[in-house]
């Protein structure tokens, strides 16, 4: 069993070295680590690619009630911007 990678919770989500079936797991976890430590603006790398991991993480953002807003940036790098309500239950 491999080593778990231990990310640092600062606000931006690199998915780059993540295969998609791990980032359905991740996703949420990081955004509620980000939100203990009251952390609300998240940037989410996805990458542009295929879209298969942008789609997985838009997925999860719209069936979270604790997510404000989202929205495509760095069209160079393929992210997301996320705005979390640190006040609302995941």
């Amino acid at each position: 069993m491999p080593e778990p990678i231990e990310l640092p919770i600062d606000g931006e989500l690199d998915l780059h070295h993540f295969h998609p079936d791990d980032v359905k797991a991740l996703v949420p976890d990081y955004l509620d680590e980000c939100k203990l430590r009251g952390i609300s603006d998240v940037r989410i790398i996805h990458g542009k690619g295929t879209g298969v991991l942008r789609e997985i993480v838009h997925t999860i953002l719209k069936r979270r009630p604790d997510v404000i807003a989202y929205h495509l940036t760095d069209h160079n790098w393929g992210s997301t911007s996320v705005v979390l309500n640190l006040k609302t239950k995941s």
